[in-house]
């Protein structure tokens, strides 16, 4: 069975559709009218191994708000979906990742409850014209709407792009890992029978 899922949403402020699988080859397509979301998905998918095609129209003359949280939500709907029942998944994954100066950690836990730790330690509030701040509201919505444990961190970096970008990366195999098969687990991965 491939794990795959597909997702559409429209609203006043945007107009999402995107295809997810989750047992891909790192593959993406992704225009969100936002150069530096779009490296970000990338990075996530090459580093996931998942498969990716994105499109995202928004209302970006406003701000890029809308649309960085919208595909968050669409995202993390994608991933709840293509995870199905999850029987059989390592359901946690953790991740420490180096990009040159800076580090960062993702754990993840997909238990069916949706929280985010993000402490980026991040000085700068602007990489180009992107507002930094945007990417906790994309991790939140990616949460609530997945319903995943993520704790992200940085523990240091001097580049507000390589801490960024370490985080992502972190995450993208904490993913992989969380979402990855185990032939030995039966069933669900919790002691309660559902997560």
């Amino acid at each position: 069975m491939k794990r795959k899922a597909i997702i559409e949403r429209k609203t006043a402020e945007t107009d999402i559709k995107l295809t997810l699988t989750l047992d891909g080859r790192g593959k993406s397509s992704i225009k969100t009218g936002i150069p530096f979301l779009n490296h970000m998905l990338e990075l996530m998918t090459k580093h996931g191994l998942f498969d990716l095609s994105l499109t995202a129209r928004g209302d970006l003359e406003v701000d890029f708000h809308h649309t960085v949280e919208d595909v968050g939500i669409c995202l993390g709907r994608a991933f709840s979906k293509a995870l199905g029942d999850k029987k059989g998944i390592q359901r946690f994954g953790c991740a420490l990742v180096p990009m040159d100066e800076a580090l960062a950690s993702v754990s993840v836990d997909i238990s069916g409850r949706s929280f985010l730790v993000y402490k980026p330690r991040i000085r700068k509030i602007k990489i180009g014209n992107f507002q930094v701040s945007l990417i906790k509201g994309f991790f939140k919505a990616f949460c609530d709407h997945a319903g995943i444990n993520l704790h992200a961190s940085a523990y240091y970096g001097e580049d507000v792009h390589h801490v960024i970008e370490a985080i992502f990366k972190a995450w993208a195999r904490a993913l992989k890992q969380a979402v990855s098969l185990d032939p030995r687990v039966e069933g669900i991965p919790s002691t309660k029978g559902k997560l």
